[in-house]
């Protein structure tokens, strides 16, 4: 599916977060390997990591951080589930979009769809809560994925219910259910879900990231928060 469809699908900047955030809001988080200033250890107190990007919002006047897409990143050291024996399918490439603001901010859908699946991904590292919602545009399926959520963006939820362009499907996780990050949104297109539901590989490894690139396009694309 070309990059252009999606691009296509909206017009201006649109978020997923229902409070009414100006592009203007948004400020860049650099999360990757590459980023000497970056305190690892820090990233694993989530508590302590949402008190720093709170400070560093201020500080910079935004009130969201943005970031990630295609991000090769250490944070996924520290859990045994993105590991490998062979180094090139460790995974910690991120291929997503998160964006860190506030547990309880409600999450919207950008686009109609319907709920394609929802499950709570326990392991540590992973999505806690998820929900993923299924769009059919102009004769083209493809899904959105969120992330991070909580336990109670699952309750009610019924496989093929209906979604409207923003409509609230959901509220942000605390740590303690969101697979331990400071509280954010985890959004990733996905165009086919290879069978799964609830859940699609959000951290790619080196060996595999031309597929993902493919099948995963940047959702940028979508929310137009940067240029």
């Amino acid at each position: 599916m070309d990059t252009s469809f999606f691009s296509a699908l909206t017009k201006e900047f649109t978020s997923p977060l229902h409070t009414p955030f100006q592009k203007e809001d948004f400020y860049p988080l650099d999360l990757s390997t590459s980023n000497n200033e970056l305190d690892v250890e820090l990233l694993t107190r989530p508590y302590d990591h949402h008190k720093f990007l709170q400070l560093y919002l201020k500080i910079s006047g935004s009130k969201v951080a943005y970031g990630g897409y295609l991000e090769k990143r250490p944070l996924y050291d520290r859990s045994d589930y993105f590991q490998a024996q062979d180094p090139g399918d460790k995974r910690n490439i991120h291929l997503g979009i998160d964006l860190w603001c506030n547990a309880g901010e409600s999450i919207v859908s950008p686009l109609d769809g319907e709920i394609h699946s929802f499950k709570h991904n326990k392991n540590f590292g992973d999505y806690g809560p998820t929900i993923v919602v299924k769009h059919t545009i102009d004769g083209q399926e493809f899904h959105t994925l969120y992330g991070h959520l909580s336990v109670a963006s699952l309750h009610n939820k019924k496989v093929g219910q209906k979604v409207k362009a923003g409509e609230v499907i959901a509220t942000l996780g605390t740590p303690d259910v969101n697979g331990d990050y400071a509280p954010h949104l985890h959004f990733q297109i996905v165009i086919d879900m290879q069978g799964k539901e609830g859940d699609y590989p959000g951290v790619g490894s080196q060996n595999d990231l031309e597929f993902y690139k493919k099948n995963c396009p940047d959702p940028n694309l979508l929310l137009k928060i940067y240029e």
